[in-house]
């Protein structure tokens, strides 16, 4: 059996529409790409078939041979900062947890993992919403202090994934933070570790803490110039694996539009094309020429990259 890295499938193929399931064959290997349809920057656009996307690896264009919409199961793994600043903000979640959670589909499963300097999990991966719920709110029993290391966690819940077994459902992980924090890790490495584990990032930032008193400083007690250092970079790194970042002063709310906007994405499949083993090659996703008249304005996000399957 051929290990599975990044977006490649390494022992799946599949025939795929949009109203029914895959089904898989062992001798070859396909590509994957978990892709996400806005229009006027942010309304989530869905019903759209196979043939209204191209999609483009290495700038050739492939034969998309599998498609799936909102029907697709999903593992969501929930990573949240518990750094000093953010208790406030995770007790916010943890109160609308409940309805955010009425995004998701019968067969969904969803995670809790924390992290400051290094990533822990909280919960596994449960179908039971009201006991990941509970470990949501549990979170506020632990200490929020440590050094913040946000790359270093996302890096390890891509981790979690690449030792989970793998199977169809999608995969995305939604991170809660301040976006302030160290950088252990380059953005490269975690942007593709997060390709290897062909998981989506999205993020909800929530403003960094302000000193009481100050009015004219935005950015509180540690000062626009040191928060531009210390940024963790959650936009770019999102937008490289397809996903994106909602910035919200009220991260409560702000939980059940991600949930949305994670749940109603596209999945396409295309052959793996022949190539070193290991490599890493590009890809970009399109709508095709018929979508873009009927919906104009319309922006793909989509992963920008993967590597090779080898043995």
């Amino acid at each position: 059996m051929l290990r599975i890295i990044g977006a490649g499938i390494a022992f799946l193929s599949a025939v795929v529409c949009a109203q029914s399931p895959p089904t898989f064959r062992a001798d070859v290997s396909l590509v994957h790409v978990d892709v996400g349809v806005t229009e006027n920057g942010d309304r989530i656009l869905t019903g759209l078939s196979q043939d209204d996307f191209r999609v483009f690896d290495e700038g050739q264009a492939q034969v998309i041979t599998g498609f799936l919409a909102e029907e697709q199961s999903l593992d969501l793994i929930l990573l949240f900062d518990i750094s000093g600043s953010m208790r406030i903000q995770v007790a916010n979640v943890a109160r609308a947890a409940r309805e955010a959670f009425h995004e998701l589909q019968q067969g969904d499963r969803v995670s809790v993992m924390t992290f400051t300097s290094r990533a822990a999990v909280v919960s596994p991966f449960t179908t039971d919403l009201e006991s990941v719920e509970h470990s949501i709110r549990g979170i506020l029993d632990h200490k929020f202090r440590g050094n913040t290391q946000i790359r270093e966690g996302i890096y390890e819940a891509a981790d979690y994934f690449i030792g989970s077994e793998r199977s169809q459902r999608r995969r995305a992980i939604l991170v809660i933070t301040d976006n302030i924090g160290g950088h252990k890790r380059s953005e490269a490495a975690v942007v593709t570790n997060l390709w290897e584990a062909d998981a989506v990032l999205s993020g909800i930032v929530v403003p960094p803490r302000r000193s009481r008193g100050v009015s004219n400083d935005p950015f509180g007690l540690i000062g626009e110039s040191l928060v531009a250092k210390m940024s963790a970079g959650i936009d770019g790194i999102a937008q490289k694996t397809g996903g994106d970042a909602l910035h919200s002063d009220e991260p409560g709310a702000a939980l059940s539009q991600m949930m949305h906007r994670i749940r109603s994405r596209y999945s396409l499949y295309y052959r793996m094309p022949d190539g070193t083993p290991g490599s890493f090659r590009s890809i970009q996703v399109e709508l095709a020429s018929g979508a873009e008249a009927r919906f104009p304005g319309l922006h793909v996000s989509a992963r920008r990259g993967y590597r090779l399957s080898q043995p």
